[in-house]
């Protein structure tokens, strides 16, 4: 994707199993807030991102790693005119977990303890996984790749603390996201579900802020573009993945795909299913 001096690759490389990559020059885009199922190692290489955390904004220049553990909400966006240039990567649960176990220095599930570290050497690891990724060099973006996680995880991990669901509230709110998840295509009103879980909408907006971060209409299209990717990565059509997880045309997801994922779901499928384009 390039328009109006901004480019972006989102993308996956068959040899690096469990990581999404995304490489972009961001001037105008803004992230809205969202969650990843997964891990953001992210090195800005140019200009400053300003990413808005539930601790408060980071701001990010070059040398920097921003670190975003599993189903933290955040923000994102340009923190100077010219914009923000990064590398990011996206590790699944899966593969912070396998080399967390070959490095044998954490118990339990990894979390980060920083949200943005001042680290050029970490940085420069993060741009060759993707030159050596882009050059098609598997040995050497792998390498790369557990070299700049376990460097990460060495330094600023620590056991993520499990989130124990207490009280009716958030009961609630957990109950509420399932409602979400199971009739996506078709959900209820705030009044409608609060009706269904025994709450007052005002309680039940309050009890899901705090469990999620977010508010329900938001999380809910956080949730659909999510679901949408998943569509597209087993080779739907943009506009059949629209109507499934609940656009109401492919507009729609073009437009919400584009702000949370960076490139527009055309784009995105064309990488996946290997053709060239962006």
């Amino acid at each position: 994707m390039a328009q109006n001096g901004e480019w972006a690759r989102h993308w996956r490389y068959p040899e690096l199993p469990g990581l999404d990559l995304l490489r972009a020059h961001y001037i105008r885009h803004s992230f809205p807030r969202h969650a990843h199922e997964g891990y953001v190692i992210a090195a800005v290489t140019g200009g400053i991102e300003e990413v808005g955390l539930p601790g408060g904004t980071v701001r990010a220049g070059p040398g920097s790693v921003v670190l975003i553990n599993p189903e933290v909400p955040h923000t994102a966006r340009a923190g100077a005119p010219e914009g923000w240039a990064y590398a990011t990567l996206y590790p699944s649960r899966e593969l912070i977990a396998e080399v967390a176990a070959e490095i044998g220095s954490l118990r339990g599930t990894p979390g980060f303890t920083a949200d943005s570290v001042t680290d050029p050497e970490t940085s420069r690891l993060i741009t060759r996984v993707h030159r050596a990724a882009e050059k098609g060099n598997a040995l050497a973006a792998d390498t790369l790749l557990r070299g700049a996680v376990a460097r990460m995880l060495t330094r600023h991990a620590a056991p993520l603390p499990a989130r124990p669901v207490r009280g009716a509230a958030a009961a609630d709110a957990v109950r509420a996201r399932a409602v979400l998840e199971e009739r996506m295509a078709g959900p209820p009103s705030l009044e409608q579900l609060a009706a269904e879980l025994g709450t007052s909408p005002f309680a039940l907006l309050r009890a899901f802020r705090e469990r999620y971060g977010m508010p329900p209409h938001t999380w809910l299209t956080d949730a659909r573009v999510r679901r949408a990717r998943r569509l597209l990565d087993a080779g739907t059509a943009p506009a059949e993945a629209a109507l499934a997880v609940g656009f109401t045309d492919q507009p729609h997801l073009n437009r919400h795909f584009t702000r949370i994922v960076g490139v527009p779901p055309g784009a995105y499928r064309r990488e996946r299913s290997g053709r060239a384009g962006g």
